[in-house]
C-alpha cells in the first residue's frame, strides 16, 4: 500500500507509526484550487500554512510602480503561505496564488503549535524544515548579489528543471530579477 504523500514528506526527516501519522493528518484540511486564483492576498491576515499535493503556485508582490516581484515558487512537496503574516498574526506582504489546478493540504497556526507541542517529532520536523528554508533563501539572497544573471539560471535550471517547462519564462525572469528579454539571451 502506497503512503499518503504528507507521511512520505514527513518521514525524510522523522519516522511515523500509523497512529502518530493519523493523528497528524486529523489536523490537516484540503482545499482545491485552480489556476489563477488566490490562497494568499496582500493585506489579509493569514492563519494557514499550505503543503502542495498537487500544482504549483508563486508567492509575489507589486512594487509601487507596478512591478511584479517573485519571491517564491512552490510545487508538489513544497510549503507556502506569508510566513511573516502566518507567524506573527500581521497583515500579508505578499500574495500566493495558483499558476496551474491545485490540490493543498492545509495547516492553521492553532494546528501546527497544537502538534508541536503534543508531538516532539513534529517540533523537530518544522524546525528542521525552517532550517533548509532560511538556508535555501540565504544562498538565493548571495545568488542575486553575486552571480551573473547566466550563473543564476543555470543554477535555477540545474535545481529545478521542471520548473522551466512549467513556468512561463517572464515569470521565471522575474524571480531572478532580470528581464524577460536577458533570460531569452540566456536560454
Amino acid at each position: 500500500m502506497d503512503k499518503h504523500p504528507l507521511r512520505r514528506h514527513i518521514e525524510e526527516i522523522t519516522t511515523l507509526t500509523d497512529e502518530e501519522f493519523a493523528y497528524i493528518l486529523t489536523h490537516f484540511g484540503t482545499v482545491h484550487r485552480r489556476k489563477h486564483q488566490y490562497i494568499v492576498q496582500e493585506g489579509e491576515y493569514v492563519d494557514r500554512e499550505y503543503w502542495v499535493v498537487k500544482g504549483c503556485l508563486r508567492a509575489s508582490f507589486f512594487d509601487y510602480q507596478g512591478k511584479e516581484h517573485i519571491l517564491q515558487f512552490a510545487m508538489e512537496d513544497w510549503w507556502i503561505t506569508d510566513y511573516e503574516a502566518f507567524n506573527n498574526r500581521v497583515k500579508a506582504k505578499i500574495s500566493v496564488d495558483c499558476l496551474e489546478d491545485c490540490e493543498l493540504l492545509f495547516i492553521t497556526r492553532e494546528n501546527r503549535e497544537k502538534l508541536s507541542a503534543e508531538m516532539h517529532k513534529m517540533e523537530s520536523f518544522w524546525a528542521r524544515k525552517t532550517k533548509l528554508s532560511y538556508i535555501a533563501l540565504q544562498n538565493r539572497v548571495l545568488s542575486l548579489l553575486k552571480d551573473t544573471a547566466k550563473e543564476r539560471c543555470e543554477k535555477l535550471q540545474a535545481q529545478y528543471p521542471k520548473l522551466f517547462q512549467r513556468i512561463p519564462k517572464k515569470m521565471i525572469a522575474s524571480y531572478l530579477g532580470v528581464a524577460r528579454e536577458t533570460l531569452s539571451r540566456l536560454y
